[in-house]
Parts: structure tokens; C-alpha cells; sequence
């Protein structure tokens, strides 16, 4: 049921829930490679995690990178998937288009090639864990795109859970987490988020990315879990 001595990827490893989520697996013994798209993201990640850890520039809105990522990298067991630019809250009249596809190459197109080049390679017993988020279940004004995204990916784990089979495919569901993802909203609006978030959920805290880090390693290891989105969100979408 552990890690250790098995090989996990995590595509957006260098930040936020990816790294946490490359820490947590090195600590219960396996083998982490992190890719990213910026140099000083991987050499950063580095740094900081165990020695042995691998780390790759990956720009997973390439397809022909990703294939050729993932024909060099060999044979491993979990692959993780995170990569994702700052989050996008602009109504519908306000939204740019262009940019929104581009979030949506990343986290969907990208998640999905991640998958279709890195699955040969996944080993007998191994996973793959795709993210979410909450926005697709409990929609607010603003979040038309992001909604947009989490629906597809929950589609796309059942979907690939059964085409894949006995490849085990699942996604975690964060909520209100502390990361870079809420980079983009000016310090003030941002910190004033987080308070009347913790103030609302029945946890009295948003979110860190440690917290969500467990459910994806619980995944990884959990062989008799399949098709599941595991929902981590101190309880927001029960209120």
C-alpha cells in the first residue's frame, strides 16, 4: 500500500499543491520526478526535495514536448497531474477569450495529453491522479470558465477510468487553498478572500496545500479506488 521504490511524475510539481504533493510522496520512499515550465521552477523544486529527485522543463500545452517527455522519461508508476496558470474570475461579458482557452489548454488539453502519452509507460498496480476543483460543483458569478474546466475533468476521469481499466484513473477536488493560483488578485482582495472563506467553512481555515497533498497520495495507493473524485475543501460545498 506505500510508495516506496516506486516512480511518481507530477506534472506542475514545482509549486503550490504539486510540490506538496512531490514532498508527500518522497517521504513515504518513492522515486519523485517534477516537470515544470520554467527553468528556476524546477531548479527551485529541487533544491528543496529529497536528493535523487528528477526535475524536466515541460510545457505540457506542447503535444509533440509531451510525447517526446515521456518516450525519454521510461517506465513509471504514478502520474500526477497539477499544472495550471492562475485562476480566471471574470464575468462572461468581461472575459477574454483568448485567454481563456489558454487556461484551458493547460489544465484540460494539457491533463489529457499528459495521459494519452504517459499511460503506456504506467507499470502493473500504478495510478493516475488529475485535478479538479470545486467551482464545478458550487458555481459562483465570475467562475464560468473555471466551473466550465471542473466539469470536464470529472468527465474525464470516469471516462478514462473505464478505457484505461485496470489502470486506475481518479482527481482530487481542492477548494479554497493557499497557493500561487490566486496570484493574479491584488494582496488586499486576496487576504480578504481567505478570511471570509475560513469564516464560512465548517473547518473555521482555508485550505494549505499539504492538506490537499494526502488525498492525492491516498489515490496513488489506494488500489480498489478507481473513477473517484475525492472532494478536499474543509467542507465549502456543504454550505
Amino acid at each position: 500500500m506505500g510508495l516506496r521504490g516506486e516512480r511518481v511524475v507530477v506534472i506542475g510539481g514545482t509549486a503550490g499543491i504539486g510540490f506538496a504533493v512531490a514532498e508527500a510522496a518522497a517521504r513515504e520512499g518513492a522515486d519523485v520526478v517534477v516537470a515544470s515550465r520554467r527553468q528556476e521552477s524546477v531548479d527551485a523544486a529541487l533544491q528543496r526535495l529529497p536528493e535523487g529527485a528528477e526535475g524536466y522543463v515541460l510545457d505540457a500545452t506542447d503535444e509533440d514536448a509531451v510525447r517526446t517527455f515521456f518516450g525519454h522519461l521510461g517506465g513509471l508508476d504514478h502520474l500526477v497531474y497539477t499544472a495550471g496558470e492562475s485562476l480566471l474570475l471574470e464575468g462572461l461579458a468581461a472575459q477574454d477569450l483568448a485567454r481563456a482557452r489558454r487556461f484551458l489548454d493547460t489544465r484540460l488539453w494539457g491533463a489529457y495529453s499528459a495521459v494519452k502519452y504517459g499511460a503506456p509507460s504506467i507499470r502493473k498496480g500504478g495510478s493516475v491522479v488529475l485535478t479538479t476543483g470545486t467551482a464545478g460543483r458550487r458555481p459562483m458569478p465570475g467562475t464560468s470558465v473555471a466551473a466550465s474546466l471542473c466539469g470536464a475533468m470529472e468527465s474525464l476521469t470516469r471516462a478514462l477510468a473505464l478505457e484505461l481499466a485496470p489502470l486506475r484513473v481518479n482527481a482530487v477536488s481542492p477548494g479554497v487553498v493557499r497557493t500561487e493560483l490566486w496570484r493574479d488578485l491584488p494582496e488586499r482582495e486576496r487576504e480578504g478572500l481567505y478570511t471570509s472563506s475560513a469564516g464560512s467553512l465548517p473547518v473555521g481555515r482555508v485550505g494549505e496545500p499539504a492538506d490537499v497533498a494526502e488525498a492525492y497520495v491516498y489515490l496513488m495507493r489506494g488500489g480498489y479506488t478507481t473513477g473517484s473524485v475525492v472532494v478536499v475543501d474543509g467542507g465549502g460545498v456543504l454550505i
